[in-house]
């Protein structure tokens, strides 16, 4: 199998991702229990399980594209590091743990980061190229399943209100990265689904505008237009999940929580 190709050791779990899961956890509890230190300041607790939560989903998203490479036919991700879910292994750390980040904060956009190195000559057949790209936003929608699962089964009695808002606006980047990143256009994991199936004339000339694929993206969201319609398109989506536009908005604003906070949404308990 080609799995065996690869040292135990490639596969084990990182130090460094356990760190961020336990700090998603204890943030989490935080979160549900009110932990005074922290409810000190509304938001606070909500702030540190979403960006906790959200790096690790970041992880989660690179290890599927470099596991479903790696039975793919590239068996060189295992010693990359790509296996143990350590963010300090990728290829661009910037792009795909900061710069998310910094969109996380500044305006509560899930980012894509593409950073794992895959080297597709090793790869046979065109479905497997594009299940590899593929893997990645497919992560994403099914973290955004598991974060509104309680929403849409009906499941939040008793769910204190500040970790209720924070499922709500992490399903929020969850789905935003999910389409964010399926989108046909270059640099991003929707258009390596469709690359192997174009012609060679096709991907030549795309190949000069690839690296300025997801600005153009960006650039377009700021547009008020088209911003607007496409989180009406995440916010509907999420409605049909089961997650309310109140959820939403008070998800994102306890977790600026350096700004003004809603009364309503300072939940006390």
């Amino acid at each position: 199998m080609t799995s065996a190709t690869t040292h135990r050791g490639d596969r084990r779990v990182s130090p460094v991702f356990l760190a961020i899961l336990a700090v998603t956890a204890v943030a989490g509890w935080a979160a549900w229990t009110g932990f005074a230190p922290i409810a000190a300041r509304p938001g606070l607790a909500v702030f540190l399980f979403v960006t906790a939560a959200w790096i690790v989903s970041l992880c989660l998203h690179e290890y599927a594209h470099a596991r479903t490479a790696l039975h793919s036919g590239d068996i060189t991700v295992g010693a990359k590091g790509y296996l143990t879910l350590n963010p300090l292994k990728y290829t661009h750390a910037v792009l795909s743990i900061l710069l998310p980040l910094l969109f996380l904060i500044m305006g509560g956009i899930g980012l894509p980061g593409g950073a794992v190195f895959i080297e597709r000559g090793r790869i046979r057949g065109r479905w497997r190229h594009s299940l590899v790209s593929a893997a990645g936003p497919l992560t994403n929608a099914l973290l955004a399943m598991v974060c509104t699962a309680p929403f849409w089964l009906h499941a939040l009695d008793g769910v204190p209100g500040e970790f209720r808002f924070a499922l709500a606006f992490l399903a929020l980047l969850q789905v935003t990265a999910a389409i964010l990143n399926s989108l046909p256009v270059p640099g991003l994991d929707g258009y390596g689904v469709i690359e192997p199936w174009l012609s060679y004339g096709v991907k030549r000339q795309v190949q000069s505008i690839a690296p300025f694929g997801l600005l153009l993206v960006f650039a377009l969201l700021f547009l008020p237009s088209v911003g607007s319609a496409f989180f009406d398109m995440i916010h509907a989506i999420l409605r049909h999940l089961g997650v309310g536009d109140l959820d939403q908005a008070c998800g994102r604003d306890l977790y600026r929580f350096w700004g003004s906070t809603s009364e309503f949404c300072a939940v006390s308990r």
